[in-house]
């Protein structure tokens, strides 16, 4: 694994997926070649295409061609006898397998990616195969792609190499079985997850009490850290997904019970667990040293509510002097333990803290408290210049006395920002029916139609008597996104005529450009059974866009259990904005770096065009077509992530066309750039940046990038606050 700038060894990048809605499938580019010696003599370039070419359409193999039909044999110049014609040369196309077994070590560990991206059972075997090849990075990446395809069947293979010589193969074995579990709860069996639990268990302790790991700082972030450290964070990460306490236990705590790694993903381990027996643990965690490791500590405390740790922090969220990570994270976990006497701390920060986002933090956990005395401070920024800290103020105000809050609201005018009056929406949802319903109701009538989801979403709350009818009305809006509202909660309710409406809602969704309202529709069909929804999902299987067919996929697993949608819905459609074979896919020569322009300055980051090439170049043409300039970022969660790229500002915008995911081992550390997805291939353009480390990320969303400059002005950007312009440097020039 690597993350230079330059490309140096491995030449396997992709391109960009189908660009527009509209495309159709069309066949996979075959590249035959009359070569019989594909292993040593065809040329590395025409292999990395075939990769990208099969990881991209998702298939295993492009099916080899009919034989041509042998010429008629010349008659022969020898008396009575039949000149031989010789046999045609075999006409060779792309195969996963096959570059599997090649002779060279990079092509067979670029051809188990793909084969994990995949993500067919079919690939099992062969990947299983690989874990014995005598190149440990190939063997590292059979058992990542075993994990991408997430099938139950490799778990024992995968325990076996937990034994590998190799500390890095042992740690992505780890990895694979918690990405198996993770993929689906309970797919492992009982006795296999115990066991792997166990072996998981083994090896980090046998790393913990070595030097390499005890040497790591408490806020060490190298990536790649030494082989022996890999193991250990990724078996610790993987004890996180197998939900197995009793292992990570043995493994990271020493027999007083205190940790015996001061690096923080023990901590982050710790918290994720969510056991009870942590607590001590994550107690001395917090207050120690490392940023890190005292923000998953305080994370991990608010999640278990353990009230003996509201002093500790108090004392963290009100210091002068400690890391923004950690304030925010004692912040939340104030709010989510539910103690008053956190509240003076809070207003304290509501009202003086100089930074906003803190501020923001501090309002939300006074709502989550119910702090009466907080309610003087939430009412004066009911009326703050920033929409989101007024809309943070409506649902505090709200949770803190819903009594007051109507009378309040009552005198107040409608918000200016379409946001905030989403938020009201929200909020009314919460409150009597008997005060909030025609409230709710006279905002269906919203000049944006932005606001009509959260409206949608309050009635049902509210338990609207007609109800029914306003969902199947709304399911003829043009706003997809209030049609994929509707369809859910059509759903929901099942009422008579709906299965109708639905089907004729989906006939106008066919011509969204957006994936959200036929996918919508197609799950609140399949919430009236088997008979209502099967065929319009098996249609689906042949949509326009692969997320829908994915969708449809995993619906067809209760609808039709037995029925292979795997491979019906294979290849992916869409044709590549760059062919597989261009120079820029299969042999960048740099990274390029994109330039994002803000008020507050500027963000720098690297592409990652070797891990993820097909995100990594459509974020590229998005970006060089002017499509972020003007953007208002969308989404800031303080210590976890910015988000934008949506040009509906409510997160539910993308460029019309949707890319598939490209997992790979990078891990979601601070400043890596990531690809947002409602689910799995739903990419488009949506990306967040990461705060800080969130391992729970990893190999579950492409990591494309990683903030080389300007992650100060990240920790300063605010919701709301607008991108004036992105540009690209390529190696030679900045547009």
């Amino acid at each position: 694994m690597t993350y230079t700038a330059i490309v140096i060894r491995i030449p396997a990048v992709a391109l960009v997926a189908c660009a527009a809605a509209g495309c159709g499938s069309a066949p996979p580019v075959t590249l035959p070649t009359t070569d019989p010696n594909l292993a040593l003599d065809m040329k590395i370039e025409q292999k990395v295409s075939w990769m990208l070419q099969l990881e991209d359409r998702r298939i295993l193999k492009v099916p080899a061609p009919p034989a041509p039909a042998p010429p008629p044999a010349p008659p022969s110049r020898a008396r009575g006898r039949a000149a031989a014609t010789p046999a045609p040369a075999p006409v060779l196309t792309p195969d996963l397998t096959k570059l599997l077994t090649d002779s060279e070590p990079r092509v067979r560990r670029r051809a188990a990616l793909a084969i994990g991206r995949v993500g067919l059972p079919a690939g099992v075997e062969p990947l299983v195969t690989a874990l014995s090849d005598n190149d440990p990075d190939v063997r590292g990446m059979a058992a990542f792609g075993l994990g991408l395809i997430g099938e139950a069947s490799a778990a024992a293979p995968l325990i076996k190499s937990l034994t590998d010589a190799a500390p890095i193969v042992r740690g992505r074995a780890a990895e694979a079985l918690g990405l198996i579990e993770a993929k689906d709860k309970d797919q492992i069996k009982p006795d296999d997850r115990r066991a792997a639990g166990e072996a998981i268990g083994r090896m980090v302790a046998g790393y913990a009490r070595g030097p390499v790991v005890s040497a790591m700082g408490p806020d060490d972030e190298r990536m790649p850290a030494p082989p022996e450290a890999e193991a250990f964070r990724l078996g610790v990460y993987a004890l996180v997904r197998l939900g197995t306490y009793e292992p990570l236990a043995a493994a990271v705590l020493d027999d007083r019970g205190l940790p015996a790694v001061n690096w923080w993903p023990v901590a982050y381990a710790l918290s994720r667990i969510e056991d009870k027996r942590a607590a001590p643990a994550l107690s001395l965690i917090l207050n120690g040293t490392g940023k890190y490791s005292q923000a998953f500590a305080a994370r991990g405390l608010g999640v278990l509510k353990e009230s003996t740790a509201v002093n500790p922090l108090i004392a963290l969220a009100s210091a002068a002097n400690a890391p923004r990570e950690v304030v925010v994270s004692a912040i939340r976990a104030l709010g989510t333990i539910g103690e008053k006497r956190a509240a003076a701390t809070l207003v304290k920060l509501a009202s003086e803290s100089a930074d906003p986002n803190i501020r923001l933090q501090a309002v939300t956990a006074l709502g989550s408290l119910k702090a009466a005395d907080g309610l003087p401070v939430v009412q004066d920024v009911l009326s703050d210049p920033w929409p989101a800290m007024r809309a943070a103020a409506l649902h505090a105000a709200a949770a803190i006395d819903a009594e007051n809050f109507v009378l309040v609201l009552s005198g107040m005018e409608p918000d200016s920002q379409w946001t905030v009056r989403s938020a009201l929406a929200d909020v009314l949802g919460t409150l009597p029916p008997n005060v909030a319903l025609e409230r709710t109701r006279s905002m269906l009538r919203d000049e944006d139609r932005r606001v009509v989801p959260s409206v949608l979403n309050a009635l049902a709350r509210l338990k609207a008597p007609d109800m029914a009818n306003v969902a199947l009305s709304q399911l003829k809006e043009p706003d997809f996104v209030v049609r994929a509202t509707a369809a859910r909660i059509v759903g929901e309710l099942k009422p008579q005529g709906g299965v109708e409406a639905l089907h004729e809602a989906l006939k106008l969704a066919g011509a969204d450009a957006a994936i959200d309202a036929r996918a919508a529709i197609l799950s609140a069909l399949a919430e009236y059974g088997a008979a209502a929804a099967t065929a319009d999902v098996k249609n689906a299987l042949s949509d326009k866009d692969w997320a829908v067919r994915v969708h449809a996929a995993t619906l067809l697993r209760k609808l039709e259990p037995g029925f292979d949608a795997p491979s019906a819905m294979r290849p992916a459609p869409g044709e590549p904005r760059v062919p597989y074979d261009a120079t820029e896919l299969i042999r960048p020569t740099f990274s390029p770096h994109v330039f994002i322009e803000t008020a507050k300055g500027t963000i720098e980051f690297e592409l990652a065009v070797l891990d993820a090439p097909q995100t990594s170049w459509s974020f590229v043409a998005l970006a060089r077509t002017g499509f972020f300039n003007g953007l208002q970022i969308h989404r800031v969660v303080p210590n976890f992530v910015v988000q934008d790229g949506d040009p509906r500002g409510d997160g539910d915008g993308g460029p019309g066309f949707t890319i598939r995911d490209e997992l790979n081992e990078r891990p979601f550390l601070r400043g890596t750039v990531g690809m947002a997805l409602s689910w799995r291939d739903t990419g488009g353009s949506q990306f967040f940046i990461a705060h800080s480390p969130q391992p729970h990320l990893d190999a579950k969303y492409t990591a494309f990038g990683q903030v080389v400059n300007g992650m100060d002005v990240v920790d300063r950007i605010q919701q709301g606050d607008t991108i004036q312009r992105v540009r690209v440097w390529d190696g030679k020039t900045m547009q």
